[in-house]
């Protein structure tokens, strides 16, 4: 991993981790609750076979997102980042459910994305070299993307790197944290029954499994 990666995933991961340590788990809190309701209130199941793949994004914007969100927080060796945490899956399904009204927004703003990436270094931003990525989304944050009509190059970048964050953290149940990987990377015990009074003394990294998103991720590993 690169300087630059090594430098946004310390910023974000410290972020979140930082947030939480001074309050609680406020931080990841915040993001499951802002995070779309559950299978059950959007009628779209994120355990069922298939529903991991084009919910609402098709190949091609799949592929764009998929990268965009690795580079906003890129894995490493021993650390998960977007790919590994599921974070496509997340959007796809939020796109499909409690963020439909959200669709044309990604629609237009990944149309003007394409044409920009086209137009500059004649290939799709998933193709594109991490330097050229880079700089790609360099420019969508200083809103000079001239592609971009609407959403503004700036708004669609901050949208989808809430929503990166949002399928990092947010409970597995929604289709991201694949296997709690998120959590694990701040060190978020998630929603535990009990704790023990040799866990609460002690000075170690929590290691067992949070409850909250165990019967998905047990329902998944039977598919």
């Amino acid at each position: 991993m690169s300087k630059p990666d090594e430098s946004r995933r310390a910023f974000l991961v410290g972020a979140v981790a930082g947030a939480a340590a001074g309050a609680g788990a406020v931080a990841t809190a915040a993001l499951v609750s802002e995070a779309p309701p559950a299978a059950a209130e959007t009628g779209v199941d994120p355990l069922a076979f298939g529903a991991r793949q084009g919910a609402f994004l098709n190949a091609a914007d799949s592929e764009t997102v998929a990268a965009l969100a690795e580079r906003i927080m890129p894995g490493a060796p021993g650390m998960p980042g977007a790919k590994e945490a599921g974070v496509l899956n997340y959007i796809d399904l939020a796109l499909a459910g409690a963020y439909t009204d959200l669709q044309e927004f990604y629609r237009h703003g990944l149309a003007a994305l394409e044409t920009h990436c086209r137009k500059t270094y004649s290939e799709s931003f998933a193709k594109l070299t991490p330097a050229q990525q880079d700089e790609t989304i360099r420019t969508l944050e200083e809103g000079k993307a001239e592609s971009f009509t609407w959403p503004a190059p700036r708004v669609f970048f901050d949208t989808l790197r809430t929503h990166t964050m949002e399928g990092m953290f947010a409970d597995p149940v929604y289709g991201g944290n694949k296997d709690f990987s998120g959590w694990n990377l701040v060190g978020f015990p998630g929603v535990q029954l009990i704790f023990t009074p040799a866990e609460l003394e002690s000075r170690q990294a929590f290691t067992r499994s949070p409850v909250a998103g165990l019967q998905s991720k047990a329902k998944t590993r039977s598919t």
